[in-house]
């Protein structure tokens, strides 16, 4: 049998969880009568993203050239909308002004969710040719279409290119969430503020790491667990940590970066080297140069 918890007890530990010193730096009071985020609405956003993008993919799988302005409209509708009231949450997530500054903030989260519709045609073709480098860059790929709808790679890079569009827009939060929708589900972790080139792809993925101010060139390919990450953290003259500074790698065109290999630091690797399995890395690499465990 299970055993009930006795009135004492959870009176207890009701008392206890309420007292203000256990809650006070978990507590999220909502501003100006706004709720968080919605990770579920931030699902479905990008979802009808996905089906604009990739039509016939996902969403609606039976899609015609001549229904493609009905499937596309109806999708970037409610898109918008979603995003629309979600950049305003998110902003009201951090807002601490007075509540009569919030008509501005509504006609900002319009104008913001308006200018990222205008870089979906950007976003698309970027992720076209992550598709093609999937493709040509993995020998047991049949098919473009078997990268679009199977490989992490792709799935990681939709959710980023979509979150580093916001993210130029100074949006708060969404995108944040939006990338870690994607580490969730394939174990590919890219911070939202990561300049990634053209023809990029993560061979398996899992457990690769690509921090905030990386810079990733063009036809760069990535295998599992590779870490793109900040070597030191400076502090200030009160001991915390320096914010908003380059910190991370730059990665130039060409470069084959194997699994397990860990890159540190405002290091520059050269185009076209090779960074082999395992090895650590903490200076620059010169362009051509490969640098492999002995």
């Amino acid at each position: 049998m299970v055993s009930k918890i006795g009135g004492s007890v959870l009176t207890k530990v009701v008392d206890a969880l309420c007292d203000e010193d256990s809650y006070q730096t978990v507590y999220h009071m909502p501003e100006h009568d706004r709720p968080m985020p919605s990770v579920d609405a931030l699902g479905e956003f990008v979802e009808r993203l996905r089906a604009v993008l990739f039509p016939g993919y996902f969403g609606d799988s039976e899609i015609r050239p001549e229904t493609m302005r009905y499937h596309i409209g109806g999708n970037l509708d409610a898109a918008y909308r979603i995003l629309e009231e979600q950049i305003l949450r998110g902003h009201c997530f951090f807002c601490k002004a007075d509540e009569f500054n919030c008509i501005d903030c509504e006609s900002d989260a319009r104008r913001i969710a308006s200018q990222f519709m205008e870089k979906l045609p950007e976003i698309r073709r970027l992720l076209a040719t992550d598709v093609q480098a999937a493709y040509v860059g993995d020998p047991a790929s049949k098919s473009p279409g078997e990268t679009i709808f199977c490989y992490p790679s792709i799935i990681a890079m939709t959710h980023h290119r979509i979150a580093h569009e916001l993210y130029k827009l100074n949006v708060d939060l969404i995108p944040r969430i939006i990338g870690e929708m994607a580490h969730s589900k394939t174990g590919i972790d890219i911070h939202p503020g990561a300049q990634v080139g053209e023809h990029f792809f993560i061979d398996h993925g899992t457990g690769t790491v690509i921090g905030e101010t990386c810079i990733i060139g063009r036809n760069v390919r990535l295998y599992q667990g590779v870490t793109l990450g900040a070597k030191s953290f400076p502090q200030d003259d009160s001991g915390n940590l320096i914010k908003g500074i380059a910190r991370h790698p730059i990665v130039e065109d060409d470069v084959i970066v194997y699994s397990g290999a860990t890159i540190l630091g405002r290091v520059t690797i050269g185009k076209g080297s090779v960074i082999g399995g395992n090895v650590w890395v903490t200076r620059s690499v010169d362009a051509g140069e490969r640098l492999l465990q002995r």
